[in-house]
């Protein structure tokens, strides 16, 4: 396994103690696999990567450290987009989805979330030399990027930027390159995108923040109930330690728990 998933997991086993035999864990023991649907993002991997030799991403580690506590294998689903990650789930291709996955009322209706993994929330992204959008008025005036199935595209409706002056045709991770040409001239993102964006090109500047602060998370398929219950005792364990602080750093940078502290906060 790599980075800190095995010494993690020998000390979270010490506070887990063995999991429940239940119905849906027990499945997937028996099987001895965790199946992992993911949307494959080469350009914006900092939270899973199927590339080889690459770091292998935030959430990717997060669950290799589980996989290795409970002696199962990680098998990634692959998806071809946002909009088809909750109907292979319900369909059961995989077990969880993962790899920056937001926890939504919508998304609440049809699956089951852990609790938080990475705190989020929505920002408002420029380049220069154009202007930092800074309030509601200035951002209905942008032409503004997004893709279709994300949570990007019911904030940005909520902001009530007009469907004319919306363009939710960009591929997922592509916002520098649209803003850059100018196809775009504003992008409704996950401030830890964005700040992972910033420190690639500094011509990047982070605006107004867009609803309450939300959270990143895994979702199960409904009634998972021991998988859901294993699961949040993990999570809520590894951000109690220092390795949970590392990855943020090693992904996001050393000024990424400054800007999610502002994000909480604002």
């Amino acid at each position: 396994m790599r980075s800190f998933a095995l010494p993690a997991a020998a000390m979270l086993a010490l506070v887990l103690g063995p999991a429940g035999a239940a119905a849906d864990l027990a499945r997937i023991k028996q099987s001895g696999t965790l199946r992992v649907v993911v949307v494959p993002d080469t350009r914006r991997p900092e939270f899973f990567s199927v590339k080889p030799g690459a770091p292998p991403g935030f959430d990717h580690e997060v669950l290799e450290g589980f996989a290795a506590l409970h002696k199962l294998k990680l098998r990634v689903v692959p998806v071809s987009g946002w909009d088809a990650l909750i109907p292979a789930l319900r369909d059961g291709k995989g077990d969880i989805i993962a790899g920056r996955f937001s926890d939504t009322p919508t998304r609440r209706k049809q699956i089951d979330f852990t609790s938080e993994v990475f705190p989020t929330r929505h920002v408002v992204i420029s380049r220069k030399p154009r202007r930092v959008v800074e309030t509601l008025d200035q951002l209905r005036a942008e032409k503004v990027g997004t893709f279709k199935g994300s949570s990007m595209v019911e904030t940005i409706a909520a902001a009530g930027v007009p469907a004319a002056n919306v363009d939710d045709g960009i591929p997922p991770g592509s916002f520098g390159e649209h803003l850059t040409s100018g196809r775009i001239t504003a992008a409704v993102w996950g401030v830890e995108s964005a700040i992972a964006l910033q420190r690639e090109d500094p011509e990047i500047q982070l605006g107004l923040f867009l609803g309450p602060p939300a959270s990143l998370a895994f979702g199960v398929p409904k009634g998972s109930h021991e998988l859901l219950g294993v699961l949040n005792q993990y999570i809520g364990s590894l951000r109690k330690t220092a390795s949970w602080s590392r990855l943020v750093v090693k992904y996001f940078g050393e000024a990424a728990p400054e800007v999610l502290k502002k994000a909480r906060a604002q």
